[in-house]
């Protein structure tokens, strides 16, 4: 598959078939935790990135087979919103496949723009990012395209909020020692209060980022920027459930491995709940890759990582 990946077994969206709708790092911003690295084409041009038709071949070749699904989520390894078809097939899968929900990812940099905010609006779930209110923040830790700044992110999330029906989610990237401390939460606590999302969601390094340096903030630290964001519903991004597999034909296992790569870092053991591959399988795919130096190791907190090399 060209535009789909997965699924994925995803933090926060179980088992997820991905759609990506932008060539790699194709993106309005350059965030400093990206796990897919940094951004190469950072702008905010929005056109047909890929093909509509053929997205829209592939997804109805996937789904006719009716997978097992938790979630369709537009992600991958760049913004989906600068894609301007993003609105056309949304609305196909809800015409012919009504039965899978389906969710938006994006930093919510376009938001200010009404046509965009109109295009994700048959979504069921849209899930935003506010790392920084203020402009010295947001430009050290998501390093925005020109002309992109904080104040027209969260006014266009305001805006957003009054017309979609379906769930907010919004979600906060903590990086210890940049917006973790109380001026920066207080704004970002107030801006929230504007946005009213249904859920916000603290989340944190979980897998290489984008910059060695960045760190990822202790349990205890979380539980108390979720305590300061009250009366705010905010929960903590956990780990991925280990008891999710996925149900699906792999007819060539290296290049299921090698597609998953290509979207985000993954642990052997994240491969396996995501593949549905036995970890002795994996393993010796994984030494294939390597030797092939197709692929690359990195260690962080929850393992060996493994991603493309590029």
């Amino acid at each position: 598959m060209k535009y789909l990946f997965g699924p994925v077994n995803s933090r926060r969206l179980g088992l997820s078939l991905g759609i990506d709708l932008v060539p790699f790092k194709t993106c309005s911003l350059n965030c400093i935790y990206c796990e897919c690295g940094e951004t190469t084409n950072l702008t905010s041009k929005i056109e047909e990135y890929v093909p509509v038709d053929q997205v829209i071949l592939e997804i109805e070749n996937y789904l006719s087979s009716n997978p097992k699904l938790d979630m369709i989520t537009f992600s991958g390894s760049g913004e989906p919103t600068l894609h301007n078809g993003i609105g056309h097939i949304i609305d196909y899968i809800k015409g012919n496949f009504p039965e899978y929900k389906i969710t938006v990812l994006t930093n919510g940099t376009l938001l200010f723009i009404e046509s965009v905010r109109k295009s994700i609006l048959n979504a069921d779930i849209v899930i935003p990012s506010l790392d920084a209110v203020s402009e010295e923040m947001f430009n050290k830790i998501n390093r925005p395209v020109f002309g992109t700044n904080p104040e027209r992110l969260v006014q266009g999330l305001i805006d957003f909020s009054q017309q979609f029906e379906g769930k907010i989610i919004l979600e906060i990237f903590i990086i210890s020692e940049l917006n973790d401390d109380e001026l920066e939460l207080k704004k970002i606590r107030d801006a929230c209060l504007k946005i009213s999302p249904d859920l916000i969601q603290l989340n944190h390094l979980d897998r290489p980022g984008a910059e060695d340096w960045v760190e990822s903030p202790s349990e205890q630290e979380l539980k108390y920027i979720k305590s300061y964001l009250k009366p705010l519903n905010v929960e903590i991004v956990g780990e991925p459930s280990s008891d999710i597999s996925a149900i699906i034909e792999i007819k060539n296992s290296e290049d299921a491995v090698l597609s998953t790569l290509m979207r985000r870092p993954s642990t052997i053991q994240d491969l396996s709940v995501t593949l549905d591959i036995r970890v002795s399988e994996l393993t010796k795919i994984i030494g294939n890759l390597l030797a092939s130096d197709k692929i690359e190791k990195e260690r962080s907190g929850r393992g060996s990582f493994y991603k493309l090399k590029r």
